[in-house]
């Protein structure tokens, strides 16, 4: 028993100083964004998508691009626009000639989404019939071409950036989509430090390059341990019940989500709740979730799950805030559940 132990710990050790060996290779080249950067390596490691949300010039492309180069991964990168086809991302079949026997037969064209890590800049520029053709990639890892199905390489991430701002020439992402994000995650401005760091490296010639430092197969085993950490009973629960608390006229509801909410998460919503919080217990060197874990996954994971009514947008409210109410009005255990009189 002792000995299991010792390897539960140790498997927690390393976990640990991968994650950080990983993050210290990004931060060569990212400055500061430091919970950005933490919350993308735990969807990393928990297998899901990310959407990063922010205003022009804030690196989230180069984010990607710095992540890609750390990690032993094929990197593809598709931009998005209004004449884009779900061919040009997914492939189609072609007619070839076999140059031994003159046969001609169809053969499928892998388009760009056959990668591992997959940047898809400016998602929601392309039309809703473009963006439906990343549904099946990003939820079965797989796609469909001429009635034949085509797994793609694991691991398989899609990240995919937004500019909040513009809203010429853009269309709305669907909400099945969107749910098929593991995060979202918003990228702040730069401190003043922070500016004169980029300004440093970036107009002195003193820029760096990340190197691969994580392999597909350490990904896939940090996957897998990641799902083994333990959850008691009543911390799941607690993730449960922030999730309902997001459904207007449930049974969690607080007065905000009654009010300024039209509909809340899904059940992936609670999925990405657990995941992520496994991964920050491992993040501690811990084999348990703890109620925090839960809690600090809790923005990320539901802020684009939250779709507010007509009254909240009219009073300028943020999911954000919504989650903040939610937070602040869900205990994290009942008292019948105590067995208080």
């Amino acid at each position: 028993m002792a000995a299991e132990q010792e390897d539960v710990q140790q498997a927690c050790h390393d976990f640990r100083q991968t994650f950080e060996t990983l993050r210290q290779e990004v931060g060569k080249v990212i400055v500061g964004q430091d919970r950005v950067v933490e919350d993308l390596l735990i969807c990393l490691f928990c297998g899901g998508n990310v959407l990063l949300e922010g205003v022009p010039g804030l690196g989230k492309t180069l984010l990607v691009k710095t992540l890609s180069s750390a990690l032993s991964l094929t990197f593809r990168r598709i931009q998005f626009t209004p004449d884009l086809m779900p061919a040009d991302i997914i492939g189609t079949n072609v007619f070839v000639e076999d140059q031994s026997t003159g046969r001609r037969q169809f053969q499928f064209q892998k388009g760009p989404l056959f990668g591992q890590m997959i940047l898809a800049d400016e998602i929601n520029r392309a039309t809703p019939k473009t963006q439906s053709a990343m549904l099946e990639a990003m939820q079965e890892h797989s796609v469909t071409s001429g009635g034949t199905v085509h797994a793609l390489p694991e691991p398989f991430m899609v990240l995919a950036t937004q500019n909040p701002i513009e809203q010429e020439g853009t269309y709305p992402l669907p909400e099945a989509q969107l749910d098929r994000f593991f995060f979202k995650l918003l990228f702040p401005y730069c401190t003043r430090q922070e500016l004169a760091t980029i300004l440093d490296r970036t107009t002195r010639g003193e820029t760096q390059e990340a190197q691969a430092v994580v392999t597909a197969e350490q990904i896939m085993q940090m996957r897998a341990l990641a799902r083994r950490v333990a959850i008691a009973e009543h911390v799941q629960d607690y993730a449960i019940r922030l999730s309902l608390a997001t459904h207007p006229q449930g049974e969690f509801a607080v007065e905000t989500t009654q009010r300024v909410v039209r509909f809340g998460a899904s059940p992936r919503g609670v999925q990405a709740l657990i995941l992520a919080a496994k991964v920050r217990a491992l993040l501690e060197e811990r084999y348990h979730v703890s109620f925090s874990d839960i809690s600090g996954s809790a923005h990320p994971a539901l802020r684009h799950r939250v779709l507010l009514n007509f009254e909240g947008q009219a009073e300028g409210l943020s999911t954000d805030g919504v989650i903040d109410e939610i937070l602040k009005g869900t205990p994290k255990t009942l008292e019948k559940e105590l067995d208080v009189p």
